[in-house]
């Protein structure tokens, strides 16, 4: 099997998805390796805003935060659900983070949490609880049987648009209009 690296490419889900945890989702991959691969939904916001969240690890705010915290907390995928993922740039010098790349990080440590509630978080970031995991060969195995495309992942549509445009801007990448896309997978 030939092997690929999806680090930093977006996973997008094809309207046969069946797990109704990924049927309509952007997946952004932190981490693509031999042992697997590790991303978080950046699409699915949850009725959770960050101030709420926030609150339930005690921290509070600072004033100075302006409309931060009415900032959706995103489903992240079905793994850890009780854990928080940040998702930001710059990557920063945090106490657990994956660096996807020089200027991207997954933060997984209380610090960053402490930081942006004093307002001196990341300049962009996504906040998700839980994220999506596939073990050495799933991934691959799920996209050979037409279950994801891939795209190199551009930051811009994470941090920049609407979580509702987000997919879409993902399938524009590959010159894709979703409503031209089949439930039917298809092999040549």
């Amino acid at each position: 099997m030939q092997t690929i690296d999806l680090t930093h490419h977006f996973l997008i889900a094809m309207p046969n998805m069946v797990d109704p945890n990924f049927a309509s989702t952007l997946t952004y991959v932190c981490e693509h390796n031999e042992q697997g691969a590790l991303g978080v939904v950046v699409n699915r916001p949850m009725k959770l805003t960050l101030r709420e969240l926030l609150a339930q690890v005690d921290l509070a705010l600072d004033a100075s935060a302006g409309t931060l915290g009415e900032a959706p907390v995103y489903f992240g995928g079905p793994v850890q659900l009780d854990r928080g993922f940040v998702l930001h740039r710059p990557a920063g010098n945090w106490q657990s983070t994956l660096p996807v790349r020089e200027d991207i990080g997954l933060t997984t440590s209380k610090d960053i949490l402490q930081s942006v509630a004093n307002g001196h978080g990341p300049a962009e970031m996504l906040v998700t609880l839980g994220y999506a995991g596939w073990a050495a060969g799933q991934l691959e195995d799920e996209i050979g049987q037409n279950a994801w495309l891939t795209v190199a992942a551009r930051p811009s549509l994470i941090f920049e648009l609407a979580p509702k445009d987000r997919l879409a801007a993902a399938m524009a990448l590959l010159g894709i209009d979703p409503r031209f896309l089949s439930d039917e997978a298809g092999h040549a």
